[in-house]
């Protein structure tokens, strides 16, 4: 009897533990969530004991799945949805079936705007004042999230949601981005289950660097057919099934992130000739068109003007008909990608709908990270590459160029004026954090179990740091005080719910700083102050920080800031500086930063560096994909590289390559001659070839590179020396003074994505025929 009673007392204890500890909202405050501590038994028989209930995490019942979809440098007035050019017809779908609003921000930039989005903080809170490639030792700019701030990935997976992340990061310090790690600022460490995509701020859509989890991905970039767009939406649909055949009763967290419309502009060529002529007007045309589309839409205001643009931009009737020729092509070809991505994008929701998921989704599609990217500079770019190096490409050459524009031989960017056109109404561009050109972004919102204003318009000021306590009031989910034993930030932002059933809810968001490279801004309910510091196409600032003047517009009746009114209001100029410098305090945004080009220099910048006082670095076969930012730097110095190799007769193939078609250096053997290739921003391509061809057996190839100096990106002289002895001389003109490329990394025993070299072809044909014992590259 006594032990019957014990059976009893200790299973009733164990549910009833089970029961005071519910997953509650004030048990959610404290993630991850711990199961409940029972009594110990003392039944020795388990066939007499009962056990107590299974115990996991669970979501909070009735959560919706939430997918979050995030274009890349597109402009408020591009997408028809909001009154421009390109045809997006998942997005017109979409508006139909829920809310566009018209007064929502983003940052200027894509890292920053993204770490906003993520976490529900301003970017500097996250110390993401710029990309990580340009971090500095200030806080508010390391690079590196703090801690104190999870992001809302991790949040949802405490919670009991499956998350994944596809396509673009750019949030993992660029000093960790190799296989050694760390990888606790990776996605996968941020909450995210799976990821695929790549990790820096672009890639190549036709020769992509790709990711799953961790660890390089090898896609078939040798298929004609290939494009990464559309691989990163198969594999989203591929995990949503995975996902909804284990576990259909367990909402979803996606966050759905493409390349596009970042530079390079690579669509498909179907998409670019849907396009063809329509951009022959020009740039002028076109902001007059869109801003009359956007007032007859009710897109902005009646009466809302153009404001006006910097004289920088040049009036289309005043180019020549080359320039015009070159410029509509340009274009031709964003608008193919921007259509061609809004497709991908479309298949998601096709495969929600399919499976029965639409009322109990949350759609949230934002339309650019920033405005659209004025990075191009006057004539646009065939290999954006030059515009890291501070090389200018010519219109005659960009002529020539023409027929390969958008595809798997370039690497574009359009001119600065179609970012300001497809900004329209504003005047400015990405980059610069006071205009609404470089931060205003079309938003989008379905969720039809709570949105039944369908089609309507909202335009309460927002910022992109309310988009995660939006998630996560949609999501019963409250902001946790503590993640992983850290005391967490109150999130920032504030929610946007109170919009989705009421277009008259009262303005939350009163207050909002910006600020981008000595670039920004301050909005406070219905009045903007900024300051222009350094347009997207200047290397250097306009005026030292301490002398900018600021500006002033009445946003309430001034839409599209055309009318500068800081002469009439002098203090409400004074009280709106004093405010920003309230909030740069408040958020870590001082000191500025207003250097450009030295901060990719880790040295000068003062973050860390994986390379950190190395003059040397041994490779092995095998290793690939290694990025630039953690690599040893040659450029503009002295070097020396040594391959300790077995040649078999008539040795071919890559022993070493860094970057690709688009720039970058390759160690490699044509016809058992040893060969070096220089390809200079793909202008040229230097070869210093051996003196004659190998024999079969062990040899030492060494390759010396003497620099000229005398600053960045001079010449120099190459030198072989096989097995001790001089076997080849050549000249290297010109080198690349910032950087070889944003997204092709270096690999060992082969070339992979595109060649640097004319004289052999990427991908497998380019392996290595002998075998590679080491390769070292040693700076003098």
């Amino acid at each position: 009897m006594k032990k019957n009673f014990n059976v009893v007392f200790y299973a009733v204890s164990a549910l009833l533990s089970i029961n005071t500890y519910a997953q509650t909202t004030e048990t959610r405050r404290v993630l991850p969530m711990t199961p409940p501590v029972g009594k110990p038994y003392t039944e020795e028989d388990a066939r007499k004991a009962t056990a107590p209930p299974q115990w996991e995490v669970k979501a909070p019942k009735g959560a919706p799945n939430v997918i979050l979809v995030l274009v890349d440098d597109f402009g408020f007035g591009m997408s028809n949805t909001f009154g421009g050019p390109i045809n997006m017809p998942f997005a017109d779908k979409l508006a139909a079936n829920g809310l566009r609003y018209n007064r929502f921000h983003t940052t200027a930039l894509c890292s920053p705007s993204r770490t906003a989005l993520l976490t529900g903080r301003n970017h500097h809170s996250n110390n993401m004042a710029g990309i990580t490639e340009v971090a500095t030792a200030f806080p508010g700019n390391t690079g590196v999230r703090p801690l104190s701030i999870a992001q809302t990935a991790m949040v949802l997976k405490l919670n009991g949601f499956n998350t994944a992340q596809f396509g673009k990061n750019h949030e993992t310090p660029a000093w960790q981005i190799h296989s050694s790690g760390s990888f606790e600022n990776w996605p996968t460490g941020q909450g995210f289950e799976k990821f695929y995509g790549f990790m820096g701020g672009e890639t190549n859509q036709f020769f992509p660097g790709v990711w799953n989890g961790t660890t390089r991905a090898e896609v078939d970039t040798e298929d004609p057919n290939y494009h990464f767009t559309t691989d990163m939406t198969n594999n989203a649909i591929e995990w949503m099934k995975a996902q909804q055949s284990m576990t259909p009763d367990k909402p979803f967290y996606m966050y759905f992130a493409p390349g596009a419309c970042h530079a390079p502009h690579q669509p498909p060529a179907s998409y670019i000739d849907k396009y063809k002529g329509k951009f022959d007007g020009g740039w002028d045309e076109l902001r007059e068109k869109t801003l009359a589309r956007q007032i007859e839409m009710g897109i902005v205001p009646k009466g809302t003007k153009l404001a006006p643009t910097d004289a920088f931009i040049k009036p289309w009737n005043s180019l020549t008909p080359v320039q015009k020729k070159v410029y509509a092509r340009q274009m031709e070809v964003y608008a193919g990608f921007a259509e061609h991505t809004d497709d991908q994008i479309s298949r998601l929701h096709d495969y929600i709908a399919s499976i029965g998921e639409i009322e109990n989704t949350v759609f949230i599609y934002l339309l650019g990270d920033n405005g659209a990217s004025a990075e191009g500079s006057a004539n646009g770019l065939f290999n954006e590459n030059t515009y890291f190096n501070a090389i200018q490409e010519e219109m005659n050459d960009l002529e020539k160029q023409i027929p390969k524009f958008g595809g798997r031989e370039s690497y574009g960017h359009f001119a600065a004026a179609w970012a300001i056109a497809g900004n329209t109404p504003f005047g400015w561009s990405k980059q610069i954090a006071g205009d609404f050109g470089g931060t205003r972004n079309g938003l989008i919102i379905e969720y039809p179990k709570m949105i039944k204003d369908k089609g309507q318009i909202r335009d309460q000021f927002h910022h992109v740091i309310d988009i995660a306590p939006t998630i996560l009031e949609l999501c019963n989910v409250p902001q946790p005080t503590s993640v992983n034993g850290v005391k967490q930030e109150p999130i920032q932002g504030v929610s946007m719910v109170s919009t989705f059933t009421n277009a008259k809810a009262p303005e939350t968001h009163k207050v909002q700083y910006f600020e981008i490279a000595g670039n920004r801004g301050i909005y406070n309910d219905g009045w903007m102050a900024r300051v222009v510091h350094r347009a997207a196409w200047e290397t250097t600032p306009r005026r030292p920080l301490s002398e900018d003047t600021w500006e002033l517009f009445n946003v309430r009746k001034d839409f599209s800031m055309s009318t500068n009114v800081a002469a009439e209001n002098p203090e409400k100029v004074k009280e709106m500086k004093d405010l920003f410098a309230k909030e740069a305090v408040k958020y870590q945004v001082f000191p500025l930063d207003d250097r450009s080009v030295e901060r990719l220099n880790p040295e000068i910048a003062g973050r860390p560096d994986a390379m950190a006082g190395r003059t040397k670095m041994t490779l092995y076969p095998g290793m690939g994909g290694l990025q630039e930012n953690a690599f040893i730097n040659i450029k503009n110095k002295s070097s020396v590289f040594t391959a300790d190799v077995t040649v078999p007769a008539n040795g071919n193939g890559v022993i070493l390559a860094m970057g690709g078609l688009f720039g970058g250096y390759s160690l490699y053997m044509l016809k058992g001659v040893p060969m070096f290739t220089y390809n200079w921003v793909g202008k040229s391509q230097y070869d210093v070839k051996g003196t004659k061809a190998l024999t079969p057996g062990k040899h030492a190839i060494v390759f010396k590179f003497d620099y000229d100096g005398g600053g960045l990106g001079k010449g120099g002289n190459g030198t072989f020396i096989i097995d001790g002895i001089e076997a080849g001389k050549g000249r290297i003109d010109n080198t690349n003074a910032n950087m070889f490329s944003l997204d092709e990394g270096a690999d060992v025993g082969m070339d992979e994505a595109t060649n640097v070299s004319n004289n052999y072809k990427a991908g497998h044909s380019s392996k290595f025929n002998g075998a590679i014992e080491q390769v070292t590259i040693e700076i003098k």
